[in-house]
Parts: structure tokens; sequence; C-alpha cells
């Protein structure tokens, strides 16, 4: 019976069926009038509408935030950028990348040039249409010899940018990659106006379907939905509110209490406490995310790769997945590729705690015991500071001596992370490993958090990108995640699996599980029932 109500509730959403016609249907099938009524109801919460305005607590945000694309650092700014712009691609249910304000990709031959056809029917929030010189203006900024981006190294990869009319970029990249439509989908990649062949960075005009009302910078956003947006069945709110809530106790007892109608990352201690409450659900998707803490390589004393290797050791990964994430995880393997990303290797093998064998580590270097400072807050991750201590006590075992300097949570995107030579940090992950390898592990990577130069890895990532023989990419990407794990400078002792709460009122179809919260697409995305 469970098919068969299936097809009947995909019958009412597709509205092949009306109230009657699913009452019927239900009935016939065997179901009771109180299970019939239930069901009905169950899918018409499912059916997207118009109205509401939803109110969000998030655990991120910094008085230096700023709409300057290049600049984006935190999910307040993230969230806020797919409500106001587009951007060429987006991330779709199941890892799948889906067309934006481009209608179609199509590569030739080698997949070293790229062409891209652009929407005719896009206007920006002041009623200009969007054409392909807004597009090249937009990912020319990145691309600026000034330019300090964290995705220029990505975009790197272009060598040149041609209009040949206004609905149609060609890109002729430097070498080929069939991964290349993936990269316009990412958060600092929104495509604004252009003026004079630039765009103004600050600039709050977008193609997106809600337009800012007010911004206070890490503080709080108001966005109202626009009347004339161009894509079919989205943006469903009227309004949005987003407000950095950086206490997670009192994020949580805002939701509790009715302030707000969805957090991101609850305590995953006291997570129970949202499970019990009336009109609440907490929903989790697997999928990039990876809990990190990187280590200046380029600073003693971890430029020797024994401290590196010692520090690694002397973690209990399973302790840290059941007392801080709670289960809500598994063991991380020093490396970014998780086990749902193409050409992630099985084969390597899972590191273990062994402070026996991390003491050898600190041997070779030439120490009997090793006094290091760690960096933490909550803004790192929910539950940093308590694997920081967790770990600190691991580490004693070792002869390791960490000590655990928490830091405020406003600032700490802006004043520890990249700046400090020992820290925790996260990442939400990218779709593919060219990707993630370039956008934190590469040589000129503006977000390469551990100050990482390894030449063979560097080289391997330009190759393997290039490269089209499936069974060879495999290979490189194999002994790229190996090099990572045993020569690079990011300890990653966890990944995680994205978890949220909100109240039932709070609606969406199927999730998009590349980043948290519909891969941050939900402003746009879901409704209220």
């Amino acid at each position: 019976m469970t098919d068969q109500f299936d097809i009947l509730k995909r019958s009412f959403l597709a509205g092949k069926t009306d109230r009657r016609g699913f009452m019927m249907g239900a009935l016939a099938l065997g179901a009771t009038l109180s299970v019939a009524s239930s069901a009905f109801a169950q899918a018409e919460q499912a059916v997207p509408k118009k109205g509401g305005t939803l109110r969000v607590g998030f655990l991120q945000g910094s008085t230096s935030d700023s709409f300057d694309p290049a600049t984006y650092n935190n999910d307040f700014m993230f969230a806020t950028n797919y409500a106001v712009f587009n951007h060429l691609t987006e991330f779709a249910p199941g890892g799948v990348i889906a067309p934006d304000l481009a209608e179609s990709f199509v590569p030739e031959p080698g997949a070293k040039i790229w062409t891209f056809k652009l929407r005719k029917n896009v206007e920006f929030s002041d009623g200009r249409k969007l054409t392909s010189a807004d597009v090249i203006a937009s990912l020319g900024y990145h691309l600026g010899e000034d330019s300090k981006s964290a995705v220029k190294p990505v975009l790197s990869q272009i060598a040149e940018m041609k209009a040949p009319d206004d609905h149609t970029v060609v890109f002729e990249l430097s070498t080929g990659n069939a991964d290349f439509p993936y990269i316009f989908a990412d958060y600092h990649l929104c495509i604004k106006q252009a003026v004079n062949g630039k765009i103004d960075p600050l600039s709050q005009i977008g193609t997106g379907g809600y337009t800012v009302e007010s911004f206070e910078p890490g503080v709080r956003v108001r966005l109202k939905r626009r009347d004339n947006y161009w894509k079919e069945g989205r943006a469903h709110f009227d309004g949005v509110e987003i407000t950095t809530i950086s206490d997670t106790t009192a994020r949580m007892n805002a939701l509790m209490t009715g302030q707000v109608d969805f957090i991101d990352r609850p305590d995953l201690k006291t997570i129970h406490l949202l499970k019990r409450a009336p009109g609440l659900r907490v929903e989790t998707v697997s999928g990039t995310l990876h809990y990190t803490m990187p280590m200046h390589v380029n600073t003693a004393p971890f430029d020797n790769v024994d401290v590196r290797m010692a520090l690694k050791l002397a973690i209990d990964r399973e302790e840290l997945v059941e007392k801080v994430l709670k289960g809500y995880g598994a063991v991380g393997n020093d490396h970014p590729v998780s086990s749902s990303m193409p050409f992630f290797d099985p084969s390597i093998e899972q590191r273990a705690y062994d402070p026996d064998k991390a003491k050898f580590h600190l041997k070779q270097a030439g120490l009997s015991s090793l006094d290091v400072q760690l960096y933490t807050a909550e803004a790192a991750f929910e539950g940093a500071v308590d694997a920081s201590i967790l770990y600190a006590e691991q580490a004693r075992k070792a002869n390791i001596n960490i000590e655990v300097l928490r830091q405020p949570n406003d600032g700490y995107w802006s004043n520890v992370w990249l700046a400090k030579p020992f820290c925790c940090s996260y990442w939400g992950g990218r779709p593919t490993p060219d990707w993630m390898f370039s956008a934190g592990y590469s040589k000129d990577a503006e977000w390469n958090d551990t100050k990482w130069n390894n030449e063979r890895f560097n080289k391997l990532l330009l190759e393997a990108r290039a490269e089209v023989d499936q069974g060879k990419r495999a290979e490189m990407y194999s002994e790229m995640q190996r090099l990572c794990r045993d020569d690079g400078g990011a300890l990653i002792p966890m990944f995680g699996q994205y978890v949220f709460a909100l109240k039932d009122t709070v609606q969406h179809g199927q999730l998009s599980e590349m980043w948290n919260m519909d891969s941050l697409h939900f402003i746009e995305r879901w409704w209220m029932a």
C-alpha cells in the first residue's frame, strides 16, 4: 500500500488529483477516514505556498561581513548571497550540477572549450536585463591582478572569456576540465551588473528572488521577495530575517520559544530537547562537511613533518565522533575527500590513535615532548571547544602538551583562521576532489589554511584535471589523498552530518546535500506550510 500511497501523493503534488480524488483513492486502497485525512494533510504540506516570513537564527556572522563576493567566509553571507543573487549553475539534490542563469553548458571534445548559453528572460532587481557582459565582469573581478578572492585559484584555469553575443559566453581553459561547470555554483561567483566592464562588488542589486531591505553586517539582514522573479516555482517567503545568535543555548531557546523558525548547528549534547519539543523537528544530511585543525607548515614546530605526524597520531578520532558529534558523523583520515565524492580511495589505511607511535615521531623530530597552542571557538564548529579540550587530554599520553586558547566567536574567521598557526576550523566541502584541492590545498589557494606547498601534489593537481582517462585520474587522486594525509598540515579528525532544526510549519522538498541547509539555497527553495 505504501507504494500506491506514494503514487497518489505524487499525483496530488503534480496537480493531477484534487482533495476529493486523493481521499477517494486513499479509501479505495483500504485506508480509514482518519488515515486518509492525515495522509492528505501531509501531502498538502508538501505543496509550496507563497507567504509568511522566515526568521532564521545563525551561529556565524562577522562585523566585517559585506556584499563583496570575494570576502564571503561564513553562512550569514553565503545564505544571503544565494537569496539576492544567482549563479551560472546550482547544486540540485543528489550532487547534480544544474543550470541556473545558464540554460545550458556544452564542452568541445577534450573539455578545454566550454560554451554557456544564458537565459534571455532574466532581469536584475532594478529592471535591467542580464547579459554576457555581466557574467564576464563578475568573474573577471575575482581574477584581477590585486584580487584576494578565495576562488581566484579555481578560476585561474580560464585562459580567455569571450561573448559572441549578449547571451553566450565561451570559456577557453588552459587545460581540459570535465568538472568545469561545478565551480560556478560556488557562493563567491554570484553575477552582478557590469558598468563599463566592471562590477561594483558592494552592490546589492541582483537577479535573485529577494532584495535587501536592511543589512547590519554580521548581525541581521532583512530580505523581501521580488514580485517579478524570473525563476518559476522559487522564492516563496514574503520576507526573510537572518539574525546571528552566536550563543548556541540562546539560539536553541529562540527556536523553542518561537522567536525564530529555523536554526543551524544546534548543540548535539542537548539536541534531545529539540526532538521532544512539540511543533519542532531535527533534520540531518550527510555530505562533504568535515572538521579540521589546520597547522601552518611554514611555522615552527609545524614545519617538521614528524611533528605534524605526531599530532595526527595523538588524537582519538573515534572518541571525538562519539562524544563531540554524538554519533552524527564519521572519523576522518587527514584528507578532505569524503566517501560520497568521486575518486575517494577506500584502500587508504585509516589513521588510528597511537600515542606510542606519536612519541616515535617526536623522537624523529629530535623532541622528547612538545608544547603547542591550539586556538578554538564555537564559531569554528559546534563542539570545537569540547573537541579541543578532549584532544588535549588524549595528546598527553604522547607527551604532547596542548594549551587550548578559547577565542571570541565574533571575528574568529577574521582574526584566527588563516592567522594563527594551529586552530580549529571546518569545511563545507566541495563536490569534486579537484575543486576541494584547488580551493584549500594548492600552493596559490587564498584559503590554503595550512600554507602547504607540496611540489608533487601541485603537479598532480594540474595533470589530474586535464586527464580524460578515468582510471589514470583515479590513481592521481589516490596519490593526492595520500600526500595530504601523510605530508599535509591538515589534521582532519571527523566528517560530520549537517544538523539543523526547524518548526513543522517550515517545509521543503528533497534536499541538496552538498552543503548545509539545502546547499544554502533554503531561502529560495523552502516555504511555509
